[in-house]
């Protein structure tokens, strides 16, 4: 990584964030189905908290971004990690439907907030990654961001080995079903304030604009419409199955924790390994052409995963299409962070 050295100060620290990020959200994002299942919450109570989530966490995700561009990302990202460990308190106290959905509205934690591919953070992602494209250059943006996404999903690969943490705490220590899952959520509290921390290292060059005229260009809300429809076709098929598929394989196969745990941390290990590549096989054969294929095949390996027959199948298929479709991630970050104007791009 040649780049390392050239990196701007600001841009390593806002790694250093997307890696804690992911992995305190990784582990959550494997058992939080399966945790919402042991509270003794039916199938499709799980299922309309996690469209509460999904739907909050649209929303949010447009006013923080609206909020970044007025009062400063830094001091947004710095907020949304205390509201991260306000959320993760009151899944260790409470329990009742009303406060799990109080808390995923507040930070999508466990749902909505995916750690998978190195994302970690629903709200988080377009705050930080408008930071982040102010700390590199035009010429090597492709490289910082597919960088930036690779930590993300090395630190979420290794985050989701501690989705056995409750599978151990039973067998050996003799905990309870629901008290085993309480210290994955003290050490994203944990985590969350070290996050803090690391925010408040930031140097914010971001001047906050004032609310004035016209805000947006044409041009700009044009590219803004079509990526937004993309994005919605997209997530609308994330938001059936993509957080629920370690409940899946929970329930279809009988699949324990730990192997969940190492499922993930493979698939998320293969995520990061092809954020390395997506550059090098944009500059070959361009950037949306890289987008469209890997998109499409992890897309035809999904529709058959449901035909696997056993879970060593399904787990290779599921690993495999992780590879592909993390790929865009990165290459899509990039693709639209030049397209908008400085003062536009976390909104």
């Amino acid at each position: 990584m040649k780049m390392l050295p050239e990196l701007h100060h600001d841009a390593k620290l806002l790694m250093a964030s997307r890696g804690i990020r992911s992995f305190a959200f990784s582990y959550l994002n494997v058992v939080f189905a399966i945790y919402l299942d042991q509270l003794g919450y039916t199938l499709v109570m799980i299922g309309i908290i996690f469209s509460v989530a999904y739907l909050s966490g649209a929303v949010l995700t447009a006013v923080w971004g609206y909020l970044s561009d007025r009062y400063g990302r830094r001091r947004i990202l710095m907020l949304l990690a205390v509201l991260t460990i306000v959320s993760n308190s009151i899944f260790i106290f409470f329990s009742g439907l009303v406060f799990i959905l109080l808390a995923v509205v507040i930070a999508n934690v466990g749902a909505g907030g995916a750690g998978g591919g190195g994302s970690g953070g629903g709200p988080f992602n377009p705050v930080e990654e408008a930071l982040l494209a102010e700390k590199c250059k035009p010429e090597n943006r492709n490289q910082v961001f597919a960088l930036n996404s690779f930590v993300g999903s090395i630190m979420g690969s290794i985050g989701a080995l501690g989705a056995g943490l409750p599978q151990y705490l039973q067998e050996i220590r003799g905990w309870t079903a629901v008290s085993s899952y309480k210290p994955l959520f003290m050490l994203t509290i944990i985590f969350s304030v070290i996050l803090l921390y690391v925010y408040s290292a930031i140097r914010e060059e971001h001047q906050p604009r004032k609310t004035e005229g016209k805000k947006i260009s044409k041009a700009t809300g044009v590219f803004v419409t079509k990526m937004s429809l993309l994005s919605f076709v997209d997530n609308f098929g994330a938001g059936l199955a993509g957080s629920l598929v370690p409940y899946w394989f929970f329930l279809r196969y009988g699949v324990e924790l730990k192997s969940l745990g190492l499922l993930f941390f493979i698939s998320y290990f293969l995520a990061a390994l092809s954020f390395l590549s997506a550059p090098i096989i944009a500059r070959y054969i361009g950037l949306v052409k890289t987008m469209a294929f890997s998109h499409g095949l992890a897309s035809v390996i999904y529709l058959l995963i449901p035909l696997a027959p056993t879970f060593k199948i399904a787990a290779t298929m599921l690993a495999v299409r992780c590879y592909f479709a993390y790929m865009v991630n990165p290459l899509r970050s990039s693709f639209t962070m030049p397209m908008l104007r400085s003062s536009e791009s976390g909104s």
